[in-house]
């Protein structure tokens, strides 16, 4: 096969403002920037997205364009108007879309990434007014695309379910973790760590109920959670407020990676306790830096950290502060786990999640060549 030409669909991405798609996103265009040389990749950004963005590489373009990604309406609209004529006047083969979207018209193959089913398993975490968006969207999206990707077996299977999408057609691409945390200097304190987005399904009411109930046993620690301030953050900020946790736990909001980098070395222990997810990728950053553990006993994370972190069962405050006393205390629990995370976490590789990218955009391209002859 001569090389390919393939756009990306950057459109989504505002900068320290959708979480961790927009982790995957330059991890996995850094990851495909590193395996090929060969392909041309024409990148479209928005208003909001600098040129970092794009790998300082021969065969990367960036593309940009005149919309801003949070006035959505608009962004929509280009997406569906604008994106296809560009794809088609670059003649493009094919058209990656890591942002869950993409035009319900497109003139090439369409491979298109899908993080997770909320909308369809808890529609009550959405404002009435972005629900439709969602659902009319990202149904148009999965049934034009010409390979969808699930980041785990658990989207994969909603996917399936929710869609009644052909099997063949959807295949499952897991994320990678940044060699960066598997050599982190761990100087561990006082310090309780959680790396989440705050909206309502990361289960962060019953993480500071459970961290009140903790602090009882343990009143020197402290507890920071880190992530895009979401849809609950003021919610959260009042129940931190209620509790008397103020000087006790920290909301950092969106900070720089070299930050969260020094929070993860800092840290005594890892707590998720999400009640929904699509991956998990803090759960896997957390198990690399070799930090002891814990997190909600629920798919996907059950598949992705294993026997390497103690579960407990998500918006059980018993449970959570169960977890996080054993976490703290039990020594030889913690020993285990520090050793067991880095083992884990090792099977996760941006590298690989981008091999299995190109090869999905690949055979999206032959099959849509199949299709016209």
């Amino acid at each position: 096969m001569r090389p390919l030409r393939i756009g990306v669909n950057a459109l989504y991405l505002i900068p320290g403002g959708v979480g961790g798609t927009e982790i995957y996103l330059r991890e996995l265009l850094r990851a495909l920037a590193e395996l090929d040389t060969r392909n041309e990749y024409f990148i479209f950004t928005n208003r909001e997205t600098g040129p970092d963005l794009v790998p300082q590489r021969p065969n990367f373009q960036r593309m940009p364009q005149r919309v801003r990604a949070r006035f959505r309406p608009a962004r929509i609209v280009w997406e569906q108007t604008a994106l296809p004529l560009a794809a088609a006047r670059l003649g493009l083969d094919a058209l990656l879309n890591p942002g869950f979207t993409a035009p319900v018209y497109c003139p090439c193959a369409a491979v298109t990434v899908f993080h997770d089913m909320q909308h369809k398993r808890h529609p009550e975490h959405f404002r009435w007014f972005d629900l439709p968006f969602w659902r009319g969207l990202l149904f148009a999206s999965a049934h034009v695309a010409t390979v969808l990707l699930a980041n785990s077996e658990a989207t994969r299977a909603d996917m399936l379910r929710y869609y009644r999408l052909p099997a063949a057609k959807v295949r499952v691409v897991r994320l990678g973790v940044d060699p960066v945390f598997f050599g982190l200097r761990r100087a561990p304190e006082k310090l309780l760590l959680t790396v989440s987005t705050l909206h309502p399904h990361k289960g962060l009411d019953a993480l500071l109920r459970a961290f009140a109930q903790f602090r009882r046993v343990d009143p020197g620690f402290r507890l920071a959670i880190a992530g895009l301030r979401g849809f609950h953050a003021e919610a959260l900020e009042k129940l931190r407020a209620d509790l008397g946790l103020t000087g006790a736990v920290e909301f950092t909001g969106w900070i720089p990676r070299a930050q969260l980098y020094d929070l993860y070395g800092r840290a005594w222990a890892f707590l998720y306790p999400s009640t929904f997810e699509g991956f998990g990728m803090p759960v896997v950053e957390a198990l690399a830096a070799g930090i002891p553990t814990g997190c909600s006993n629920i798919e996907p994370l059950r598949a992705i950290a294993g026997e390497a972190a103690l579960r407990f069962e998500p918006g059980d405050v018993d449970s959570i502060c169960g977890a996080m006393v054993r976490l703290v205390r039990d020594d030889r629990l913690r020993g285990r786990l520090a050793a067991a995370g880095p083992a884990r976490a090792a099977g996760f590789s941006w590298a690989a999640t981008a091999q299995a990218t190109l090869d999905a955009i690949g055979d999206a391209v032959r099959l849509e060549r199949g299709k016209a002859d």
